[in-house]
């Protein structure tokens, strides 16, 4: 077993793997994932961003975002799962493990980062404890995973361009989920900078639908110069 999966608490770790639709099929059981992936994907975020700052020391801040792109997106998060056997492990309802939620990405990263959260609380908010089982996995993701993200995404991109034309400060996602099912859902996110809203997107994932409108926020002011 991974020592990502060695828990103190072990309704914590029930907790961490289990699923919205497993819920409303077992309402008895209690709490989903979604608090635990919130806080995960929180502490990944700072975890990779120190990771890559120490590995990579003369690399600038675009370069160090791309890389953090990579190595925290749902594809490689997935991979993630995958690897320290999550995808046996989920608890989903019988309607998303039929429509092969077992093997989605989408499912598999959102419980990646639900187990980072949980194993974080498990060890009394020590980062250390949660570093010292996410580095190895950060070590084992190759090079032409980054080489693969040379071509900055498009929350990058916009995100330069706004930096660049409008204002130092970062533009902000709004995004909801506005239909679908439990295990396949639908987001809606806009893109804001200021008050103004300058692209909308949708998706199956929230990471999705944000890509999405940074790529509708690129398309409209390109046109505009």
């Amino acid at each position: 077993m991974h020592k990502l999966l060695i828990f103190h608490d072990d309704k914590l770790l029930r907790t961490a793997l289990t699923h919205r639709s497993y819920v409303h099929e077992n309402p008895e059981v209690g709490e989903h994932n979604e608090r635990l992936e919130f806080l995960g994907d929180a502490v990944l975020n700072f975890l990779s961003g120190e990771y890559l700052y120490r590995r990579f020391p003369t690399k600038g801040e675009d370069e160090l975002t791309r890389r953090r792109s990579a190595l925290v997106d749902e594809k490689q998060l997935a991979k993630f799962a995958v690897e320290i056997g999550l995808d046996s492990r989920m608890r989903l309802g019988k309607g998303a493990i039929r429509d092969g939620g077992l093997s989605n990405p989408n499912l598999l990263s959102s419980t990646f980062e639900a187990v980072v959260g949980a194993y974080y609380l498990d060890k009394n908010s020590n980062i250390e404890a949660v570093r010292a089982v996410i580095e190895p996995l950060f070590d084992s993701v190759p090079e032409e995973v980054f080489a693969l993200r040379a071509d900055v995404d498009s929350k990058n991109r916009f995100q330069e361009w706004v930096q660049r034309h409008i204002t130092p400060t970062p533009p902000r996602y709004v995004t909801e989920q506005v239909g679908g099912s439990s295990h396949a859902p639908e987001f809606l996110a806009r893109v804001i900078v200021g008050d103004k809203v300058y692209g909308v997107g949708r998706g199956r994932s929230k990471k999705i639908a944000e890509m999405a409108a940074a790529e509708d926020a690129l398309a409209r002011v390109k046109e505009q110069f």
